[in-house]
């Protein structure tokens, strides 16, 4: 019987020390959300080539000011990875004022004609924008080809497209910078052309990868050059380099 009694009373003193507990943990998370220490004040952002940190702000919908705990991280992301322009986005809260983003952004690799104007593709031939008049970029324009019912957010799937993107991704910044246009041939072959009108016979379209080391490696050379060049050939194994007269 002593023993019943003693129980029935410990009972209520652990519920109240439950209750107390939860409402410690529930007070200590009120003014971790709400106070002031806590409070949305500096948001850093790395990885931006084309879009500005005030882009990122409204793309993300966060603003100072707001209490940092409030910020769902997934939401922020979601909002961000809805912009064709961003490829990868990872956000993550600094405590305990601070909110750093990391993006990747879609980067122009490429512009192409379309029935309606241009259309400027990513490395892995998303359409991420259109216009119809051309623009000013330090981009290739892929000629020879025309796309057809092709639009903003669109995959492009012509595979004589997709090889050229292929070769210009082996192609580092610098390289790719001082290419003015990938010309398709109606036999499937192709030709680039320097910012200086030099022309570089690629060929058919296979050995890709050794030809964009090929490319970059005479693209740097061109640099210090002193003698007019009219073409390169990579056509074969051994490049040939034919001089201006």
């Amino acid at each position: 019987m002593g023993g019943k009694t003693e129980n029935s009373k410990e009972r209520p003193r652990r519920l109240r020390k439950g209750l107390l507990f939860l409402f410690v943990c529930a007070a200590v998370l009120g003014i971790a959300v709400y106070s002031p220490i806590f409070t949305l004040k500096d948001i850093r952002v790395e990885g931006l080539v084309y879009l500005t940190k005030e882009d990122i702000m409204r793309i993300s919908g966060i603003y100072r000011g707001e209490p940092l705990f409030q910020l769902q991280t997934d939401v922020v992301t979601k909002r961000l990875m809805q912009d064709l322009r961003i490829e990868e986005a990872v956000v993550r809260r600094s405590l305990p004022d601070k909110l750093d983003m990391i993006i990747k952004e879609r980067k122009p690799v490429a512009t192409i004609g379309c029935e309606y104007g241009y259309l400027d593709l990513d490395r892995q031939g998303k359409v991420i924008d259109g216009y119809t008049s051309l623009k000013t970029m330090a981009i290739p324009m892929i000629t020879g080809i025309i796309l057809h019912d092709v639009y903003i957010g669109d995959d492009v799937d012509d595979e004589s497209v997709k090889k050229v993107l292929y070769f210009l991704q082996q192609l580092d910044e610098s390289s790719l910078n001082q290419i003015s246009e990938i010309a398709v041939q109606p036999t499937g072959y192709l030709t680039a052309y320097t910012m200086n009108s030099v022309q570089i016979r690629l060929g058919k379209m296979e050995r890709l990868e050794e030809k964009a080391s090929l490319t970059r490696s005479f693209l740097e050379d061109l640099k210090t050059s002193t003698r007019p060049i009219e073409y390169v050939d990579f056509n074969f194994t051994a490049p040939f380099i034919k001089l201006a007269q």
